[in-house]
């Protein structure tokens, strides 16, 4: 009989034993001080964490909703530029940082044959499509050049030899008042047809256009106009 006592002391009805109250509990008490502390820590890194994030996704996404005016200046009357050679001019493409937001650009007037989505001038940026090393043009030989790694382009900015993977980018022209007007950069496929404005080294037709599509902050290829 005794054995038995033992085997059910302790315990009520042979029931399991009631677990006891935590430390400074009251009756009707809806939340202890330890899950006070702990929802509290968890706020706290919450906003520590996105004190860090937002600042990151803001600075990643700010460029999509970021499109700048586009900006256009006048180079020289259409008397300056022939059809026969280009003409070198520099003009700012930013403004408001001095000599580090000019640039240099070819300029001639379009043949009768060569179709132009818009005013029959041609400019072509001197950023060459491998590097942005600077490239020049020869007129002795008709081609650009680029002095770096020996990028050869041919007199509309193919690339006829050399690194380069496309051709020189463009900028959009028309005239206004008898001015010839350069406006934004735009990147142009092997057929010369425009695209967003590309990096240098990017490609710019076929499957690339979707594996390394252009910054989100770049002006459209021209639509005519």
């Amino acid at each position: 009989m005794a054995d038995a006592a033992d085997k059910t002391n302790g315990s009520a009805g042979g029931g399991a034993v009631p677990k006891p109250d935590p430390p400074g509990y009251f009756e009707g008490e809806s939340m202890t001080r330890r899950k006070a502390l702990t929802v509290a820590g968890q706020a706290v890194g919450g906003l520590a964490g996105a004190a860090i994030v937002l600042p990151a996704v803001g600075f990643a996404v700010a460029p999509i909703f970021d499109k700048g005016e586009e900006r256009w200046e006048s180079v020289g009357p259409t008397s300056r530029f022939t059809e026969r050679t280009y003409t070198p001019i520099v003009f700012t493409l930013v403004e408001g940082i001095g000599e580090a937001g000019k640039t240099t650009a070819y300029v001639r007037k379009a043949a009768p044959a060569e179709a132009q989505p818009y005013e029959p001038y041609v400019a072509i940026s001197t950023r060459c499509a491998h590097l942005g090393c600077p490239v020049r043009f020869v007129e002795a030989a008709r081609n650009f050049i680029c002095p770096c790694h020996g990028g050869v382009y041919d007199f509309q900015g193919k690339v006829i030899g050399g690194p380069p993977v496309r051709p020189l980018d463009h900028f959009q022209t028309r005239v206004r008042n008898g001015q010839v007007q350069v406006g934004p950069r735009y990147s142009v496929t092997s057929q010369l047809d425009p695209v967003r404005a590309r990096d240098p080294g990017e490609f710019t037709g076929g499957v690339w256009n979707v594996i390394y599509p252009p910054r989100p902050d770049t002006f459209p290829a021209p639509s005519g106009g």
